[in-house]
């Protein structure tokens, strides 16, 4: 013990944080963590990104957290502090994100008497998180903080809360890391039924008509390369879910495109024709599966590989279930793969997939969004980090944007969170400084985060920022329209702000394009300046996501739009 020495509690936090890896802390301070605060003072290797709004900490450490496959931290006070990284935190839980999130809390001593900023952020956050601590003796603090690194990262990953009261953080230790790690209960890779792997295999080989839907999973588990040796191996075309592009390269020949609520027509239909499904990392949500009595009625057999035993049936009745690491599952599948009886049915994709491309009618007069996604793509090469916010764009951007890589795309899936985008893009370029990070954004959620624009002026982060401008809540009111008969209701958002002004006041470029011309010229300039810079695309407010699959109805009752 003479080696060991006395230490704050917010020095160990700190020292904690460092040894498990942590390159940057996304925060802001108040009150209750001003100790900790103090302690990165005197510590020159801990680095700290300051953002302005304590959700765009939080979105911004998601970024980074998805776009790197590293755990993502953020810290903020007390009361409100804790507050705002809410709508952060449920965003994260839903599309399984690795998250340590760290909160003050008011003194133990006045804990419970309504103190000032004092709220109860762990009873508040309970159903969102994966695991929560509060942390009552400073002793338990290395332990603690290296558990919580485990449990966000492991098994089906997700985040976890770590409340620590402004007096706790100032009590001192004895400083040892800890390194032992026994959590009762938490088995977070369970054994492969290799059995059940076989009958898969089995199922797969006696397949007419086969399908993967490869979902988010794939990329969180880096089973990508394994995934593309199991298509190669088995011949089963694969469509990807919104968060699960990127995991199945868009040129492969077996690639259908994105399913559900605004798939593809190709991969919509193979959904309900196939005879086999083998969903690996997807958990049929509402959104992909749409009318669920009415989903893959030509189905004989569903099959599913999760990590999370809960998903398995949840939604869908499942008759092969892989419980177990994508990675691992597929390594063992990919030394007995056979391939499925499927090439009649892969030539009939290809035809349909020619006949039913992703269209839109193009303008020489207006600026398409769609045309505008396609240059993005195009002068990027499909090799840039594009982070969206949460709208039309969105669905443009998965569907138009042909992803080639894992963790390319960084989007909020599940919760659907608008102010999600831009911060995201900020944790992900500096979780990745040597790549080339769009953030796409639509003129609602914009507004929602563009205080951020201030962390990559002063820091010189070189996002670069797209606004689709349509003057709407094009998403609303493109629901409105086809499912309200026209009612428009509070979704006008003309008039304010200049978003040109706007990045010039935080220091930033700003171009902007209304016609093709000018978004060519504009767009090769942002992708040309060194530092950060919004380019505002000018585009028709009528514009409308197709296919589209109405709620209610099945993935083959799509609405085609101009071309129905």
């Amino acid at each position: 013990m003479e080696n060991t020495e006395w230490i704050t509690g917010s020095e160990c936090l700190l020292r904690c944080l460092l040894q498990e890896g942590v390159e940057c802390v996304f925060g802001y301070p108040g009150g209750s963590v001003l100790y900790i605060y103090d302690a990165m003072v005197g510590n020159p290797e801990f680095n700290h990104c300051l953002t302005r709004h304590e959700q765009g900490a939080i979105h911004a450490a998601d970024g980074y957290a998805r776009s790197t496959g590293k755990v993502g931290v953020c810290i903020a006070t007390s009361g409100p502090g804790a507050t705002n990284l809410v709508t952060g935190i449920a965003t994260a839980y839903m599309d399984s994100v690795p998250l340590v999130v760290i909160t003050g809390n008011v003194p133990t001593t006045v804990m419970g008497t309504d103190a000032f900023q004092e709220s109860d952020i762990i009873s508040i956050t309970m159903s969102i998180t994966k695991h929560s601590y509060l942390v009552r003796d400073v002793n338990d603090l290395p332990r603690i903080i290296h558990e919580a690194f485990y449990i966000a990262g492991t098994g089906r990953k997700g985040p976890v809360l770590i409340d620590i009261p402004k007096d706790v953080s100032n009590q001192k230790l004895r400083f040892q890391p800890s390194e032992y790690l026994h959590i009762r209960g938490y088995n977070p890779e369970p054994e492969l039924n290799y059995t059940e792997i076989d009958n898969l295999l089995q199922a797969i080989a006696e397949s007419r008509q086969p399908l993967i839907i490869a979902g988010g999973g794939v990329v969180y588990a880096n089973a990508a390369e394994e995934l593309l040796e199991f298509v190669n191996k088995t011949n089963i075309p694969v469509v990807t879910t919104l968060l699960g592009l990127g995991g199945f390269p868009s040129a492969n020949e077996l690639w259908l495109g994105m399913a559900g609520h605004h798939g593809a027509y190709t991969a919509n239909m193979a959904i309900q024709n196939a005879d086999l499904i083998l969903s690996i990392g997807s958990r049929f949500d509402d959104r992909l599966t749409m009318k669920i009595n009415g989903f893959a009625p030509n189905a004989k057999r569903i099959a599913h590989i999760d990590i999370d035993p809960a998903e398995i049936g949840k939604n869908v009745k499942t008759d092969i279930a892989c419980v177990g690491d994508i990675k691992a599952v597929l390594d063992y599948a990919n030394t007995k793969a056979k391939p499925a009886l499927s090439n009649a049915w892969v030539k009939r994709l290809h035809q349909d997939k020619a006949a039913y491309p992703l269209r839109y009618k193009d303008s020489d007069i207006e600026l398409k969004p769609q045309y505008v996604l396609e240059m993005i793509d195009r002068t990027t090469q499909g090799n840039a980090i594009v982070t969206t916010d949460v709208g039309q764009h969105q669905m443009w951007v998965a569907q138009f944007y042909k992803f080639k890589h894992p963790r390319s795309l960084i989007s909020s899936g599940g919760l659907g969170t608008m102010g999600f985008g831009f911060p995201s893009a900020i944790g992900a370029q500096l979780g990745n400084p040597s790549r080339l990070v769009v953030s796409i954004n639509g003129d609602g959620g914009m507004q929602m985060c563009a205080q951020e624009m201030a962390v990559c002026a002063i820091q010189q982060i070189p996002v670069k920022i797209v606004v689709l401008n349509n003057e709407v809540l094009g998403m609303v009111k493109q629901q409105q329209e086809l499912m309200y008969e026209q009612r428009y209701s509070q979704i006008d958002l003309s008039g304010s702000p200049d978003f040109v002004k706007l990045a010039e006041a935080y220091g930033i470029k700003g171009l902007r394009a209304s016609s093709k011309e000018e978004a060519e010229r504009v767009w090769q300039e942002a992708l040309e300046t060194q530092g950060p810079v919004l380019v505002e695309f000018m585009i028709p407010k009528d514009e409308k996501v197709y296919p589209m699959v109405l709620a209610g109805t099945t993935l083959d009752q799509m609405i085609m739009g101009d071309f129905e």
